[in-house]
């Protein structure tokens, strides 16, 4: 294969101009509103990731269980666990006491080398319990999964639907509702 020539550096050519003027107060403002913006959705992610709270992870720990982003982080190799759906439920069910990330992690991880994607039920919220929008979530996951050929690996720690809410969870999976008939 032919290599790249050096040529590639910058030129006064290759540079778009700009009027931005970094010692502006504008500039200065624009640039601490957004850090505090970023500062305030990383403080937002760390929250979800937790999960069911620190007293949910003291009581998985109790029963000599590791958390679903424990489990995750001794699974795959280190480095490769990219999350999707982190915001999933985001603000829903607060009612229930809410149900940070849809209560499962999804994500590409390598375990070995080899891609996969990983559907891991979160014991901390509600048990692993589903609701409406795990189900979607997990579909969204498998979905991905076939579409791109990338096997997948569940790690099911669940207690099952979420009882009142057991009647939204797969009302309309492919395009059919609760009263087709191949809901029995």
């Amino acid at each position: 294969m032919r290599e790249r020539s050096v040529s590639t550096a910058l030129t006064i050519n290759n540079v778009l101009p700009t009027k931005l003027d970094p010692s502006s107060l504008r500039y200065e403002s624009n640039m601490r509103a957004l850090a505090d913006l970023v500062a305030q959705i990383r403080n937002e992610e760390e929250k979800i990731r937790e999960g069911g709270g620190s007293k949910a992870i003291e009581s998985q720990h109790a029963k000599k269980r590791l958390t679903a982003r424990e489990r995750i982080n001794l699974l795959a190799d280190p480095g490769s666990f990219f999350e999707l759906g982190l915001y999933a439920a985001y603000n829903m069910y607060e009612e229930w006491g809410g149900a940070p990330a849809a209560g499962v992690v999804t994500g590409l991880a390598r375990i070995h080398s080899r891609l996969v994607m990983l559907i891991v039920n979160d014991a901390t919220v509600k048990a692993g319990a589903f609701f409406p929008m795990t189900a979607k979530k997990v579909i969204r996951a498998q979905n991905i999964a076939l579409e791109n050929r990338i096997p997948t690996i569940y790690l099911v720690d669940s207690a099952g639907v979420f009882l009142p809410l057991q009647e939204d969870v797969f009302p309309k999976i492919l395009g059919k509702t609760q009263e087709s008939s191949w809901v029995t």
